[in-house]
């Protein structure tokens, strides 16, 4: 908060504020900053102040006044290391709307800068705990057999052993063979030469895209969905048809739509435990999105980023499928480690050559010593009774942190279920997460999960994260304020 009493003047605190949260993308290119009197009431100093400090950033190129408009960030404004960052976000999406007549408006490119949110994601503005963070909290991760396993592959002899020599280009064989009989226990049918590791999940699904897409082609996604794959496809050139995401599955009759329209390459889907809404695929659903994939000749990537969580019942397009046209993706950061950055794919025999060869042009290989680690965990059960009491603990927070969202007045859009709660505030949460950030809490906005980032009153809330009730009673007499 700003304070009188610090050696630096208001003007010059509420400038430097406002800077920092320029070149961290709290604040992306285009964006609105408050009226002089808005801002001045919000912050609780004269409109004097407010210009003055407007007038700062002005003079260091960070924002530009538009004639009876406002300041806006400026679409050159410098990013954390220094490179410009895109073009500004259009706010003008495409709302809900008949999928017949949303179908042509919704295949157009995504306008937004979205890399300018997902950067908010990475950015603690203070030590509270973080409502809109996308991974467990890191007391939640610790372990002891996490260092064991590590300890063991670096050992003098096996230590030179995979240091002096590049792995094998499709991953650790050990890992690899740990990984198939994984999937088996899900219905995935993957051998391990069906198996490639990446670095993360993310890195997976990159190489999915850059093997089988080319600049320009048509890719449907789920939306609301994860703001990394809108802006990863967006940056590599795709044409993103946006695919409404209900809680059986995708919109079917929309997905019709773009395949007579568009005739797309793909389609990206999260079909258990969704991110943001927690819904999960039902049979019937994933029956008819694979009809749809063999009538129009489009591959499945299947995102199963939170198995980890989820009973190894449910429906995978993966498993149904068995791998003819779906690509299986998932990875261990939301369960072990982010920074571990082990991720996979298993894909049709037809297909792993030509994705492997996309692997070798980026990285090579991945790193051996974390991969055998992994596979020990897994070996040794580690992995699935660390997952259990993960999913125990969870189940507890949620509880909690459900009662704590109805009580100050929110609404869940979805049945929570995982780790994400996709929560109705009732307000515009863009507006609310830049208030909020002067009380030390990142939110994740609605917009921040639809391609074009149409203003949105929806909100993700980590379950896990938003067990404190000092956040809510914040939060509640901030959205008063709006």
């Amino acid at each position: 908060m700003l304070t009188r009493t610090s050696t630096q003047s208001l003007t010059g605190q509420l400038a430097d504020r406002l800077a920092e949260r320029i070149r961290t993308r709290l604040l992306p290119p285009g964006a609105r900053l408050p009226s002089v009197r808005e801002c001045a009431r919000q912050q609780g100093v004269s409109p004097y102040t407010v210009v003055a400090a407007y007038d700062q950033l002005l003079a260091q190129g960070l924002v530009e006044a538009r004639r009876q408009r406002g300041f806006y960030v400026r679409d050159s404004a410098p990013a954390q290391d220094g490179r410009p960052s895109g073009h500004g976000a259009d706010a003008n999406g495409v709302s809900a709307m008949p999928a017949a007549l949303a179908v042509q408006m919704m295949a157009s490119r995504v306008p937004a800068d979205a890399s300018s949110l997902i950067r908010s994601m990475f950015h603690r503005p203070s030590d509270k705990p973080q409502p809109g963070m996308g991974v467990f909290p890191p007391d939640w991760m610790a372990s002891t057999f996490m260092p064991t396993a590590v300890r063991r592959m670096t050992s003098t002899a096996a230590l030179q052993e995979l240091s002096l020599q590049y792995g094998e280009p499709s991953g650790d064989i050990s890992l690899r063979r740990s990984l198939s009989q994984k999937l088996v226990g899900i219905n995935v049918p993957a051998t391990p030469d069906q198996i490639v590791t990446t670095i993360g999940a993310t890195h997976a699904l990159d190489i999915v895209s850059r093997t089988l897409l080319r600049a320009g082609d048509p890719v449907m996604v789920e939306e609301p969905g994860w703001a990394l794959e809108f802006a990863r496809l967006e940056a590599l050139g795709m044409r993103i048809l946006p695919v409404p995401r209900r809680a059986d599955g995708p919109d079917l009759e929309v997905m019709a739509q773009y395949c007579k329209l568009h005739s797309p390459k793909l389609f990206v889907s999260v079909s258990v435990l969704h991110n943001p809404t927690g819904y999960s695929l039902t049979p019937g659903s994933a029956h008819r999105v694979l009809k749809l994939a063999n009538e129009h000749d489009f591959h499945i990537v299947e995102d199963d980023t939170y198995s980890h969580l989820a009973p190894e019942h449910a429906t995978r397009l993966s498993a149904l499928d068995g791998l003819q046209r779906t690509i299986y993706v998932s990875g261990f950061a939301k369960i072990l480690a982010p920074n571990w950055r082990i991720g996979f794919l298993a894909a049709p025999p037809a297909l792993k050559e030509r994705l492997l060869e996309t692997k070798l042009l980026a990285t090579l290989t991945s790193p051996t010593l974390f991969e055998r680690a992994l596979s020990w965990c897994i070996d040794q059960g580690q992995l699935r009774r660390h997952s259990e009491r993960v999913r125990i603990r969870l189940d507890g927070a949620r509880g909690r942190a459900v009662k704590l969202a109805m009580s100050h007045g929110c609404t869940f859009a979805s049945e929570p279920a995982g780790l994400f709660g996709w929560v109705d505030t009732g307000v515009d949460t863009d507006a609310l997460t830049q208030r909020m950030l002067d009380q030390g809490y990142l939110l994740a906005p609605g917009s921040l999960f639809h391609a074009r980032r149409p203003p949105s009153t929806m909100m993700r809330i980590n379950f896990a994260t938003s067990q404190d009730a000092t956040f809510w009673k914040v939060f509640s007499k901030v959205r008063s304020e709006l």
